[in-house]
């Protein structure tokens, strides 16, 4: 795969992110609904089928990524909270701690049951 290929595979991502984000200025529900779908990685298995990595490098990477999505969620119900009591930025901030924080929970959680995150 040539030079070609990884413009059009960076035009194409960068495509997605942008009108997710114009969706969103435009409706805070679809906006929503969009970004909760999984995109980035549905194009990451597309990408990697394409340039024809092994179907255990493919499957691998779905399941991390189920793991690595779990310390997420939890913060983006307490996010507004946050927002409110002080800004953007300090909330972004605390978001980003705590989402560190609990994947390094569930990775230590996870490594008693042999499933190596880190």
């Amino acid at each position: 795969m040539g030079m070609l290929f990884v413009v059009v595979k960076f035009l194409l991502t960068a495509a997605v992110i942008v009108l997710a984000s114009e969706i969103a200025k435009r409706s805070d529900r679809w906006g929503a609904l969009v970004v909760a779908m999984p995109l980035v990685t549905l194009l990451t298995l597309v990408w990697l089928y394409v340039e024809k990595q092994p179907e255990q490098k493919i499957a691998n990477h779905a399941v991390y990524t189920f793991w690595y999505v779990l310390p997420t969620l939890p913060l983006f119900p307490v996010f507004p909270w946050f927002l409110r009591q002080w800004g953007f930025i300090v909330a972004l901030l605390l978001y980003i701690a705590g989402t560190g924080l609990l994947f390094f929970m569930i990775a230590w959680i996870l490594r008693r049951f042999g499933i190596e995150l880190l």
